[in-house]
C-alpha cells in the first residue's frame, strides 16, 4: 500500500527496530517491565487519593488526575510499540495511526497544563495560606482540572484535523515505534506550512506559557519560604512542593535534552543518531509516568502513610 504516487495511503509501516532485530527482545522485555510499573504505581496513587479522606484536598486531586494521564498517557502507545517487537511487519492503519496520535498529543498536552495548575495550587498554599480554602475550593479545582483536559484534547484536535487532511500518495514508512506526528507530516506529498505554523503556536501556548507560569510561581514561593524565620518551618512548606518540582524538572529537562542536543553532521553516523533519537523519545514517554508515583510517594509523608494504610487494611481483609 502507498507504494507508487499514484495510490492513496490507507496503512503506514512502523519501522521501530527492524533495522536491529537483535535488540527487539530486550527492548520488548524493559518496556513491558516499565509499562507494568507505571500502571502499578499510578493505579495504587490513584486508589490511594481516592479512598483516603484525608487526601481529598486539590494537590492531590490534581495528583490523582496526573497519574491517570499517565496511564492514558503511556496506553495511547506502548501496546502499540511492545506488539511492533513481536510482529515481522509492522502497521497500522490511516484511522488508527490518527487516533493514536491524538491521544498522545492531547495528553502531552494536557500535563503541561496540569502541572502549571499544580503550580498555581502549591502558589496559593504557601504564599496566602489563610486564603487557600477559599481560593481552591472544590467549585474552583475540579473546573480546573476539568479545563485542563479540554484544552489538551481541543489542541489535539486541531493538529490531528490538519495531519488527516493532508494528501499521503507516497512513502508510507515512518521512521519510529508510533505514530510520531512530526514522522507522519513528513510524509506528506503537499506543503505543511500551516502544520507547522499551528503547532508551532500550540507549543508556545502549551510549553512556554506553562513553563513561565509555573517559573514566576515558584520565584513567588521560595521568596515566601526564604522569609519563613524558622528552618523547621521552611523544610515543612518547602517539602510541600518539593515533590512537584521534581516533577515538573524532569518532565521539561527530558523535553530540553531530547529537542535541544545538537544534531550529527557526519553523515556516516546518522543511522546511529537516528536510532538514538528514537530510543530517546520512547523512553522520554515512559520515564516521567514511571518516577511521578516514585518520587510522589518517597517525597510526601502523606502518600507514604495512606499507601501503608491501604496496604495493611488489604492485608488484613484478607
Amino acid at each position: 500500500m502507498g507504494a507508487s504516487n499514484q495510490s492513496t495511503v490507507t496503512e503506514f509501516v512502523l519501522l521501530g527496530l527492524s533495522a536491529h532485530p537483535k535488540l527487539e527482545k530486550t527492548f520488548f522485555v524493559l518496556i513491558l517491565s516499565m509499562y507494568l510499573v507505571i500502571l502499578l504505581g499510578n493505579g495504587v496513587l490513584i486508589l490511594v487519593t481516592v479512598s483516603d479522606p484525608h487526601l481529598h484536598t486539590p494537590m492531590y486531586f490534581f495528583l490523582g488526575n496526573l497519574s491517570f494521564l499517565d496511564i492514558c498517557y503511556t496506553t495511547s502507545s506502548v501496546p502499540l510499540v511492545l506488539d511492533g517487537f513481536l510482529t515481522p511487519r509492522k502497521t497500522i492503519s490511516f484511522s488508527g495511526c490518527a487516533a493514536q496520535m491524538f491521544l498522545s498529543f492531547a495528553m502531552g498536552a494536557t500535563e503541561c497544563v496540569l502541572l502549571g495548575m499544580m503550580a498555581f495550587d502549591r502558589y496559593v498554599a504557601i504564599c496566602n495560606p489563610l486564603r487557600y480554602p477559599v481560593v481552591m475550593s472544590k467549585a474552583a479545582y475540579v473546573p480546573m482540572a476539568a479545563s485542563s483536559w479540554v484544552a489538551g484534547g481541543a489542541n489535539s484536535l486541531v493538529q490531528i484535523s490538519l495531519a488527516v487532511q493532508l494528501p499521503f500518495c507516497g512513502d508510507n514508512v515512518i521512521n519510529h515505534f508510533i505514530c510520531e506526528i512530526l514522522a507522519v507530516l513528513k510524509l506528506a506529498c503537499a506543503d505543511i506550512s500551516i502544520n507547522v505554523i499551528s503547532m508551532g503556536v500550540a507549543n508556545v501556548i502549551f510549553l512556554g506559557v506553562p513553563v513561565l507560569f509555573i517559573f514566576v510561581s515558584y520565584i513567588f514561593i521560595l521568596t515566601t519560604i526564604l522569609k519563613i524565620p524558622s528552618a523547621e518551618g521552611r523544610k515543612k512548606a518547602f517539602s510541600t512542593c518539593s515533590a512537584h518540582l521534581t516533577v515538573v524538572i524532569i518532565f521539561y529537562g527530558t523535553i530540553l535534552f531530547m529537542y535541544g542536543k545538537p544534531k550529527s553532521k557526519d553523515p556516516l553516523g546518522a543511522d546511529k543518531q537516528d536510532l538514538s533519537d528514537k530510543l530517546i523519545s520512547l523512553f522520554y514517554g515512559l520515564l516521567t509516568p514511571m518516577l511521578n508515583p516514585i518520587i510522589y510517594s518517597l517525597r510526601n509523608k502523606d502518600v507514604k502513610t495512606a499507601t501503608r494504610s491501604l496496604v495493611a487494611q488489604k492485608c488484613f481483609t484478607r
